[in-house]
C-alpha cells in the first residue's frame, strides 16, 4: 500500500462482491464512488444502475444517498457471460489470480489477443478464456495492455467489466508500472538515463514505428545491468511512463542500441526473436487496495541475468 491508501474489507458471495464501506467513503454517494473514486465510464455506471446490480445491505440502493461507514455494499460482478471469442487450451503460467484479476507470464511467439475473435484462437486471451471456462467461469476476460508477439512476460487481465474499466483508467494515469529487461547491441556510455522522444507511425512500413516530431509523447527510462564486452552487448532494464506501440524497441534503436533479434529496428538475427521481456508488473489492486508486485521468470537469451536482481528499480 502507498501512503494515503485505504485497505478495503471485501468478500465474495456467489455472483456478488461485498465491500464494507470504509470511513473514508462516508458521506459520499454510490454515484460518486463509481464516477470519481473508480472513474468508471458513464455507460457502464448506467448499466449497473439500471439493472439493479448494486445493493446496500441486501436491498436496492439509492445511488444519491450518502454512504454510512461499515454498511455493506453488494455489487453483481461475477455472473456468466456469452463468450465473444473461442476458448483454446494452452498451458499458461499464472503469476497472480483472484476474483477480479489475472496476471499471466506470456511466452514468446504468441499474440496477446486475436485480431479476429471469430476465427483466431491461438492467442493468450483465448488461452485465458479457456482457463477460466475450465474452472466454471464463463467470462469475457479483457487484456489491460499487450505485448508484441515475440516479447515475453507479465500481462494483466481483468475478469469483469468494472475491473477492466478501473484498470484501463489506471494504465492511462500511469498507475500501473511495467519493468522490462532486454539484450541490446553495443555498450552504453551513459549507464542510466531517460529517452524522451515522441513516437509515430512510419509512413513507409505498415507496422513499423519511428521517432517523429508529430508523434505521441513517449518516455522510457533505462539502466544497464550487465555488459558483455567480448560480444559487444548490453543487458538493460527499462521502465515506462507511457505505453506507445513498440516504444522500447523504437527508443533503444533510436539511441543506437537496437534489441538483439529485433530485425525490424536494426537488431541482428542472432536470436530467434527479440530479446525483450516484461519482468515486473506493479500496481494497487482496484478493489482491495493491496499493493501487488508480479515477477515474471525469464528464459532464453536473457538467462545470463538469472543471478542478478533485475526487479528492483
Amino acid at each position: 500500500m502507498t501512503k494515503g491508501e485505504i485497505m478495503l474489507k471485501t468478500v465474495r458471495m456467489g455472483e456478488w462482491f461485498q465491500i464494507t464501506i470504509p470511513k473514508e467513503w462516508e458521506g459520499k454517494t454510490t454515484d460518486e464512488i463509481f464516477r470519481h473514486v473508480w472513474e468508471a465510464p458513464k455507460k457502464l455506471t448506467h448499466l449497473f444502475r439500471m439493472k439493479n446490480k448494486v445493493l446496500m445491505d441486501g436491498s436496492r440502493i439509492n445511488w444519491n444517498l450518502p454512504l454510512a461507514a461499515e454498511a455493506k455494499m453488494q455489487i453483481q460482478l461475477f455472473e456468466d457471460e456469452d463468450l465473444r471469442l473461442i476458448p483454446n487450451f494452452y498451458d499458461i503460467d499464472i503469476l497472480f489470480e483472484d476474483d477480479h484479476l489475472l496476471v499471466i507470464n506470456k511466452p514468446p511467439f504468441m499474440n496477446t489477443h486475436p485480431n479476429d475473435p471469430l476465427t483466431e484462437t491461438k492467442t493468450l486471451l483465448n488461452a485465458a478464456a479457456y482457463y477460466l471456462q475450465s474452472k466454471g467461469e464463463l467470462r469475457n476476460i479483457r487484456q489491460i495492455h499487450r505485448l508484441d508477439r515475440d516479447t515475453s512476460g507479465a500481462v494483466l487481465f481483468a475478469k469483469h467489466a468494472l475491473a477492466g474499466a478501473i484498470l484501463d483508467k489506471m494504465l492511462e494515469k500511469r498507475e500501473i508500472k511495467r519493468t522490462y529487461i532486454a539484450a541490446v547491441h553495443g555498450l552504453f556510455k551513459q549507464k542510466k538515463g531517460t529517452i524522451h522522444q515522441p513516437i509515430g507511425r512510419d509512413r513507409h512500413h505498415a507496422t513499423k514505428r519511428r521517432v517523429s516530431p508529430t508523434g505521441q509523447d513517449a518516455i522510457t527510462h533505462f539502466q544497464v545491468l550487465k555488459e558483455d564486452k567480448i560480444k559487444h552487448l548490453s543487458y538493460v532494464k527499462c521502465w515506462l511512463e507511457t505505453g506507445r506501440t513498440h516504444q522500447i524497441r523504437v527508443h533503444l534503436s533510436h539511441i543506437g542500441h537496437p534489441i538483439v533479434g529485433d530485425t525490424l529496428y536494426g537488431g541482428q538475427p542472432v536470436e530467434k526473436r527479440q530479446a525483450l521481456h516484461a519482468a515486473k508488473l506493479e500496481f494497487i489492486h482496484p478493489f482491495t487496495k493491496e499493493r501487488l508486485v508480479c515477477h515474471a521468470p525469464f528464459i532464453g537469451p536473457l538467462d545470463i541475468l538469472k543471478n542478478i536482481d533485475v526487479y528492483s528499480v
